[in-house]
């Protein structure tokens, strides 16, 4: 009943189970519509901040569970909203000049099976440099994301404040020389994990997961260029003529 497109992912479905069927590595997402134009202007969603989730959720035609996304994926499937929504061409302003990316010229970083434990398994090893402890660990996903939100939410009101990043990697690290529970995880992070192994660890992690390159190279008026600037993202991004 109306147009698809089939969009491939970063992870190449390495990264799910067989049988989910994201572990196919495609899926299927229809051409947006006035309902889906209905979703971005929506004032409670825009309030909770789950706009862009919402609209996502609505064009995605292959029946998946949203919440098994990882970050990268959910991305490739971000930058196939757009592009199947309104064009390729994304302008926006940025240091005060206008810019336009080719948004189909917008590369992924695959997921490379070298770097997996084992095919069909979220879960990788990292040896720490410092205190050489062998660490596993997986890469977040959507509903990942979510607990981990609470979770912040949850300190704040206890007076303990954000601990974003240490509350992170207690949900990404899967175990510790071999010992996978979640008591000894949570204290290695509070207590064993160094920050120069932290900085490494994240490093490993930002050059392994699969994702997609939100950057681009802006040329200043004075000439230089600058590399890898990140594509600023918001409502509209999705609707270009939003006034929001």
């Amino acid at each position: 009943m109306f147009p698809t497109e089939e969009v491939t992912l970063p992870s190449k479905g390495l990264i799910y189970p067989e049988g989910n069927p994201l572990s196919k590595g495609v899926i299927e997402m229809k051409y947006m519509t006035a309902r889906e134009e209905d979703i971005l202007t929506n004032e409670s969603f825009i309030k909770k901040g789950i706009v862009i989730d919402k609209l996502l959720q609505s064009l995605i035609v292959t029946p998946i569970n949203y919440n098994d996304l990882v970050s990268g994926d959910k991305n490739a499937i971000m930058i196939a909203a757009r592009v199947l929504g309104y064009g390729k061409d994304y302008t926006f302003e940025f240091a005060g000049e206008t810019h336009t990316v080719d948004l189909t010229s917008v590369d992924d970083k695959e997921l490379q099976e070298e770097h997996m434990i084992e095919v069909g398994k979220n879960e990788f090893e990292f040896i720490l440099p410092t205190v050489k402890k062998t660490i596993t660990f997986r890469l977040l996903t959507h509903g990942d994301d979510k607990k981990i939100e609470q979770e912040i939410k949850g300190l704040k009101k206890a007076g303990q404040g954000a601990q974003e990043l240490t509350t992170r990697l207690k949900h990404m690290i899967t175990s510790v020389d071999g010992d996978v529970t979640t008591k000894t995880i949570r204290e290695f992070v509070d207590y064993g994990l160094l920050a120069r192994d932290a900085r490494e660890l994240r490093k490993y992690i930002d050059k392994i997961q699969p994702n997609v390159d939100l950057t681009f190279d802006l040329e200043t008026e004075d000439g230089d260029v600058m590399e890898g600037v990140n594509i600023p993202i918001g409502i509209s991004f999705f609707w270009p003529d939003a006034e929001l």
